[in-house]
């Protein structure tokens, strides 16, 4: 079959984006490789992290500046729910939701700012997970060492007595998809000791294949948990350090993350009397979410590739620098000036709207 890039996942959200991260990933480590010699997945994907988020940047700093007029807008919205808070009626309904939405609009915010940079990451982080979890399938060089070896195996007839090689042979026939892409995928995920079983002759491959995904002594497609099963269990006893570098891992990324959330915007905690039973559980909402982000950003890095892992210590490390950087440089800001210009462009909006509904009404002859 003509160029089927191994099996690359095609959903159609995620599919496109992991797609698209390949292609980037796959010209990083083209340039690392052709200017510097240098063939290593893990540096790959922290330049990777670096260009994804110089890309959000725009986003994170929207997200911050909102964070800032949140807090000043919040006594306003307050004041707005404390008004109608024993009005169930329609129309009070209503004139509380055109008031809430007039203080938005003044203050140049929309009530789902905060939530657009989360809505963007998270395809992104899930794309990731499929280039990382599936390299030769984006990565030319990757594709083409382990290709050596399939080949190898192949032209021998040796797919048929190895299970997992058979297995994926017959998942190609079932799903056209080609046998030499399936005995890939199915290689790459192998540890060292297996794959060097089945690469004899080609030793300079393997040592090639070792340094693509070693990263300062770990293998970045290995999960941490997957490491320290298989480090505990080495022969000889238990490799202490490996066990080590992969607790590091989870560790680092529950750090980096609880980090990042001290390091944001706090909003002040209102009164309970001025806070509507809405507000206020969306204040502990956000409250536990924050608690519970560095615990579920530790299990997911124990049971993700590693190379997940970096990614999320990376980004964890740059959004942490940014919010400083932001927070310097918002904290300067003239906010008085801007509420007045918002103030003065939303004042404009409702009076063309108003002017416009004018004009239908007299064509209609209301």
């Amino acid at each position: 079959m003509s160029e089927i890039i191994l099996t690359q996942y095609n959903g159609k959200i995620l599919g496109p984006i992991a797609k698209v991260l390949g292609w980037i990933m796959n010209g990083i480590y083209y340039v690392l490789n052709s200017l510097f010699g240098i063939e290593n997945i893990g540096l790959c994907i922290i330049i990777l992290t670096l260009i994804i988020y110089a890309c959000l940047f725009p986003l994170t700093y929207k997200q911050q500046k909102f964070s800032k007029l949140s807090a000043k807008m919040n006594p306003e919205l307050q004041a707005i729910q404390k008004r109608y808070k024993d009005k169930k009626d329609n129309d009070s309904m209503m004139a509380m939701n055109a008031e809430t939405k007039a203080v938005y609009a003044k203050y140049g915010v929309s009530p789902s700012g905060s939530c657009l940079q989360l809505l963007i990451q998270m395809p992104i982080l899930f794309a990731l997970y499929r280039v990382i979890y599936n390299m030769p399938a984006y990565v030319t060089r990757i594709r083409d060492a382990f290709g050596v070896i399939a080949d190898s195996i192949i032209a021998s007839g040796k797919v048929s007595e190895i299970q997992n090689l058979k297995v994926a042979a017959a998942y190609a026939r079932n799903f056209a998809i080609d046998e030499r892409n399936a005995v890939i995928d199915v290689l790459y995920v192998m540890n060292n000791k297996d794959l060097a079983a089945y690469a004899t002759g080609h030793e300079d491959v393997l040592e090639q294949i070792s340094h693509f995904n070693n990263f300062l002594g770990i293998n970045i497609a290995n999960s941490p948990s997957f490491m320290i099963s298989d480090a505990w269990n080495a022969e000889g006893g238990p490799q202490i350090l490996l066990i080590i570098a992969a607790l590091l891992i989870p560790l680092l990324s529950a750090f980096t993350q609880w980090l990042n959330v001290k390091l944001m915007p706090q909003q002040a905690q209102q009164d309970d009397k001025n806070v509507s039973d809405q507000q206020a559980s969306m204040q502990q909402s956000m409250k536990m979410m924050n608690n519970f982000m560095p615990i579920m950003s530790a299990v997911f890095c124990f049971t993700l590739p590693s190379g997940m892992g970096l990614y999320w210590i990376v980004g964890a490390v740059v959004r942490s620098i940014q919010q400083v950087l932001i927070n310097k440089h918002i904290d300067k800001m003239d906010f008085d000036k801007i509420i007045a210009q918002n103030s003065e462009k939303s004042a404009k909006k409702i009076a063309k709207m108003k002017e416009t509904q004018e004009k239908l009404n007299a064509y209609n002859g209301v």
